[in-house]
């Protein structure tokens, strides 16, 4: 499976109807990123937001960022794999994690301690039957993974790691923690704006929400910053470490940093002061700007 050095992490495609969301993967592919990462948590379903993408599209990866084990049984998380793995051979791509606690409780389940339940759940993943048409391999995984006791699970249990709302910072400790020959695809948030209090306020109104959610936080303190940091939306310093401003050239140096730091495959998930459309102009900057940089595709 071939994901590039860049890829496209989005939420916008959900946000327009099923067509326009397949013109849009089109384009991107013709662009020439290497993967669509897509999320779900209340949005799309995840498989069936990949399958759309998929079929709409002839050779870029589509990757879940991630599909919620709490949305699903692991028999039924394994038979989504295999299905489109066998349908679209070295197109898709399995990412899965625990979600957040007052994501799942509004779902109606109990929120379990993540390690244990992570590793209960690939226990089931891995038994699971699966009476259809299989892939000839078994497809790759990657988890969700922030902590270094989750990190680890990642790098003995599937492919790699997809963290995101990181900085630079963690994903040198994540490569520390994977070894040499797992995948390491951090999701990088970018604003195409140089001055500074446009980029900061377009940017917090990403970082505001995501600081709401524990583990997120959680993960920030580990990393150095303090509570202060943490309040308001983020400080200047959060700020600019979870989300790359600035011009095209900026943004290249921020996944350079990434790839230098031990990345394998870097997502940028492009922020505008509306985050339900679609950002085809920036999209089609960054292209001409990383995929210029880019050398060949990993792994």
């Amino acid at each position: 499976m071939q994901l590039g050095r860049v890829g496209i992490w989005t939420t916008a495609l959900d946000h327009q109807p099923a067509a326009e969301a397949r013109r849009a993967a089109a384009e991107l592919e013709e662009m020439g990123f290497g993967a669509i990462w897509i999320g779900e948590a209340v949005r799309r379903e995840a498989f069936s937001n990949a399958t759309l993408l998929l079929t709409a599209t002839r050779h870029i990866v589509v990757a879940t960022g991630i599909a919620n084990i709490y949305a699903r049984d692991p028999t039924t998380m394994a038979a989504g794999q295999k299905t489109l793995a066998e349908a679209f051979p070295d197109r898709f791509l399995l990412g899965i994690g625990v979600s957040h606690a007052p994501l799942v409780s509004r779902r109606g389940h109990a929120y379990g301690k993540p390690l244990e339940t992570m590793r209960a759940y690939l226990d089931a993943m891995d038994v699971a039957r699966f009476d259809a048409a299989a892939p000839p391999q078994e497809p790759p995984r990657v988890l969700a993974a922030l902590g270094p006791r989750m990190l680890e699970l990642a790098r003995d249990r599937s492919w790699g790691a997809h963290p995101y709302f990181v900085p630079v910072d963690h994903t040198t400790r994540a490569r520390a923690i994977l070894g040499p020959d797992r995948l390491l695809a951090p999701e990088q948030a970018v604003v195409l704006e140089a001055d500074p209090d446009r980029a900061r306020k377009i940017a917090r109104l990403h970082t505001s929400a995501y600081l709401k959610l524990p583990n997120y936080a959680n993960n920030l303190r580990r990393l150095g910053f303090d509570e202060d940091e943490l309040s308001n939306g983020g400080s200047d310093r959060l700020v600019d470490a979870i989300v790359a401003w600035g011009t095209t050239d900026s943004v290249g140096r921020r996944v350079e940093e990434h790839l230098n730091a031990g990345a394998n495959h870097v997502c940028i998930q492009v922020l505008t002061e509306n985050p339900k459309a679609l950002p085809r102009a920036e999209w089609q900057q960054l292209a001409g700007s990383l995929l210029a940089r880019a050398t060949p595709p990993a792994r």
